[in-house]
């Protein structure tokens, strides 16, 4: 299992892989009916199909979330960084096929969006989040207009959490929290750190079959050695509890 000072490194390292290639802030000019932010999102990848929630207390991020899926951002991206027992991320259009991203980078310039910190979304398995770039350039940890991560995670133990809190966050987890890395896992020192809009509802096993892949490792970018592609990604009828 990873060393805790290891993967916090790694961890960090989602600020550092944004590179904005425009400075025009604007976003996607699709219309948001409010039907659409009742409805779920299918995510149809090359590994399997994956249902997201997005979350109402984040409404920045859910509505730029829905425009983005509603354009066709996302449809034939790829996801350029993965790191087994953390996150697999995608969102950058250079990862596009060339018909695709000659199109795109036309259409879409990067922006950021506000930290939209909630007390009751972390980063436990299965949790959606945005990445963004490093504080000493982004103080006010805003994110990313497209980029985003999908948490795998790790299971911890009392000691590792401990250390999380005491090295890292500098503050004592929620009691239900710690029930809940110590359980299904998650990534806890991301936690009010980068803004957790969602979580996966159904496909689990396709983000573990995903954040298996093998990749070029830190050194490279943990850039997965084989493709691995959102085809599309759409807004679907949330399903009746």
């Amino acid at each position: 299992m990873m060393h805790m000072r290891s993967l916090w490194l790694r961890a960090s390292g989602l600020a550092l892989v944004l590179t904005l290639a425009y400075e025009v802030q604007a976003q996607p000019d699709v219309t948001i009916r409010k039907r659409d932010r009742k409805k779920d999102l299918e995510m149809q990848t090359t590994e399997g199909r994956i249902l997201l929630r997005l979350s109402d207390e984040t409404p920045l991020h859910r509505d730029n979330f829905i425009k983005l899926a509603k354009s066709g951002y996302y449809n034939d991206i790829l996801f350029h960084r993965v790191i087994r027992q953390f996150m697999i991320q995608a969102g950058d259009n250079r990862t596009k096929r060339d018909s695709t991203l000659a199109r795109d980078t036309v259409r879409f310039k990067n922006y950021t969006i506000p930290a939209e910190f909630r007390p009751d979304l972390y980063h436990k398995r299965g949790a959606l989040a945005a990445a963004r770039m490093g504080d000493d350039v982004n103080p006010q940890k805003a994110s990313s207009g497209y980029q985003f991560y999908i948490v795998q995670g790790r299971v911890f133990t009392e000691t590792s959490l401990d250390s999380v809190e005491t090295h890292r966050l500098k503050r004592k987890l929620p009691e239900a929290h710690r029930q809940t890395y110590k359980t299904i896992g998650g990534a806890p020192h991301l936690d009010q750190n980068y803004t957790v809009f969602g979580e996966v509802l159904e496909g689990m096993e396709v983000i573990d079959k995903i954040a298996s892949v093998q990749t070029t490792g830190r050194q490279g970018g943990d850039k997965p050695l084989q493709d691995v592609r959102i085809n599309s990604l759409r807004l679907v009828k949330r399903k009746k509890a």
